[in-house]
């Protein structure tokens, strides 16, 4: 329902996220929005929580949001505030996570004279939001945020940027609030469904790839029941493992970076690919090389755009993922796959069930899989580690993945903070590198400080492990820049209030663990690995050197 309400523009920014039931604001101060926080103190709504960079902030509001579902907000100052967020906002535009983002503004007769910290943030986030909008008028606060709000919410979900000139802030108009956002579910036409099933029918080796828009509860019980009616191999997109119980009977392996080499083989055996909710990205499409010109594609998406952009579908239909699914699996065909899927299930469970390497990195994976709690939520950030992890960590039932596509490192530690800020009774693991870790390890602070607990994996080796890598494939022996010196993280953990503990050798950690687990407060652990000959999962540096993969 409409309503009116006399109000500065400062105060209308916050009438409209209580209108959109946002909870929580993720932010850096700054004096350019100043008036927005003035309308936050002394209110128990939303809960404002401090970061100590905004780029963490950015990266707490996309790891909540890829949790939830719900819109990440994020508020930044100016020019520097927003150059420093502007790598959340490209992660969250690469991972289609639903994000509003604040930005100070200089006053609105200081444009155009590069004023004090002055951009230009149309031109600047131009690439990398849905859309930006900069507010003079105040009068059209409540119209213009509810349309980020909106745009960043519908169709393929994304960033969008709300520039705040800080004089517009102050000026006090009638306001015209309107109902919050409803996001629009499209179902695919009947002719699509029957040329769906026509299609379907006729293969004899059918293969389900799922990314991103199987987010929600809804969208993964909707996905289980199609691939278990008719007994169809699943396979997850590039850090979308989180899709559905990688022990279920369907799921045959992760395709991401280094995807096992008889997973692409089965991919490829497939004569008509059921592409749902991914964009089939690079790292997914292994180089854009995965589906052949003699394979039939079916790919359905919410956003129109998706379809025909990496590869031209047989049948693109623009569809919400689960009245697609509902409507699929409603289908009356008496036909099954089950030898085709068991066939695809065998060769990952070999893959899963082969000798692992003897690096702490393998033994650490195989701790987690005995011991992690089954309600835990796991960020990612980027970096080599990943490989073991991506390779070995089985993710169950009420687990929870969140990890960046556009491979940002610094991600791990604020993203886990945003996702422990929605799920507070669940236990939340960060796992990082040395490298990645450094770049934001100061929202360890952040999470003391407002009582988010998490634990952190650092996997230290003391170096751009990735980078070192193919360093050794393209230049072999020749290492430069990736050396990184030698730090005491746990003793930096503990700094700022959190428990940190030291793993010099792979027996070490299991003990180590589950004290951090039964800790009830932010651990760290760093893992020592500065000696291990393994760069990824089953491999060292001998193994790469010069191969130029």
């Amino acid at each position: 329902m409409r309503y009116k309400k006399t109000m500065t523009a400062g105060e209308a920014v916050f009438e409209v996220l209580k209108i959109e039931q946002v909870s929580r604001v993720f932010t850096v101060p700054g004096e350019s929005f100043l008036a927005v926080l003035d309308a936050l103190e002394g209110q128990d709504e939303i809960e404002v929580i401090v970061n100590r960079h905004e780029g963490g902030a950015g990266f707490m509001a996309e790891g909540y949001a890829s949790l939830t579902g719900q819109v990440g907000v994020a508020m930044a100052t100016r020019g520097v505030g927003a150059a420093n967020i502007s790598i959340a906002v490209h992660t969250a535009f690469q991972d289609s996570t639903p994000m509003v983002v604040f930005l100070g503004q200089v006053n609105r007769s200081f444009k155009g004279r590069e004023g004090f910290q002055e951009v230009d943030f149309g031109k600047n986030f131009n690439e990398v939001a849905k859309w930006t909008t900069e507010i003079d008028e105040a009068s059209r606060v409540p119209e213009l945020v509810q349309k980020a709000f909106r745009v960043a919410q519908t169709g393929r979900p994304g960033p969008v940027i709300v520039s705040l000139p800080e004089d517009m802030l102050f000026d006090e108009r009638e306001m015209v609030f309107g109902p919050p956002t409803m996001i629009a579910a499209p179902a695919p036409a009947t002719i699509e469904v029957e040329d769906f099933a026509r299609r379907f029918t006729k293969a004899e080796r059918p293969i389900v790839i799922a990314g991103g828009g199987i987010h929600s509860d809804d969208a993964q019980i909707a996905l289980r029941e199609f691939i278990e009616k008719f007994k169809l191999p699943l396979v997850s997109g590039f850090r979308r493992q989180g899709i559905i119980d990688n022990e279920h009977e369907a799921y045959i392996g992760h395709m991401g970076l280094a995807a096992a080499p008889k997973l692409v083989e089965h991919f490829k055996e497939s004569d008509l690919v059921i592409a749902i909710g991914t964009r089939l990205s690079e790292a997914t499409s292994q180089d854009y090389t995965l589906i052949g010109w003699d394979q039939q594609l079916v790919h359905i998406d919410i956003d129109a755009d998706t379809l025909g952009k990496v590869y031209p579908p047989d049948l693109g239909i623009v569809a919400d993922s689960v009245n697609a699914l509902k409507a699929f699996t409603a289908l009356d065909i008496d036909r099954d796959w089950s030898s085709w899927q068991h066939s695809c299930r065998e060769s990952h469970q070999k893959l899963m069930d082969k000798e692992k390497d003897p690096s702490i990195y393998s033994h650490v994976m195989q701790t987690l899989n005995e011991t992690l709690p089954e309600d835990t939520i796991v960020t990612c950030d980027a970096g080599n580690f990943a490989t073991w992890m991506h390779n070995q960590l089985v993710i169950r039932d009420r687990f929870s993945f969140v990890g960046p596509t556009n491979g940002a490192m610094g991600y791990g530690i604020p993203a886990a903070v945003g996702a422990k800020t929605a799920s507070p009774h669940r236990p939340v693991v960060a796992f990082c590198g040395d490298g990645g870790a450094m770049m934001t390890i100061q929202e360890i602070e952040t999470a003391v400080r407002h009582d988010y607990p998490i634990i952190v994996l650092l996997f230290n080796n003391q170096s751009y492990g990735t980078i070192r890598m193919h360093q050794e494939m393209h230049y072999p022996d020749k290492v430069v820049a990736t050396k990184l010196g030698e730090v005491d993280f746990a003793k930096m953990a503990e700094s700022m209030g959190a428990l940190g503990i030291t793993v010099t050798k792979k027996e070490e950690f299991t003990s180590a663990f589950e004290k951090a687990i039964h800790a009830n407060q932010t651990v760290l652990l760093d893992i020592q690995c500065s000696e291990e000959p393994y760069v990824s999962n089953g491999k060292t540096y001998e193994d790469v050197k010069g191969i130029k993969a």
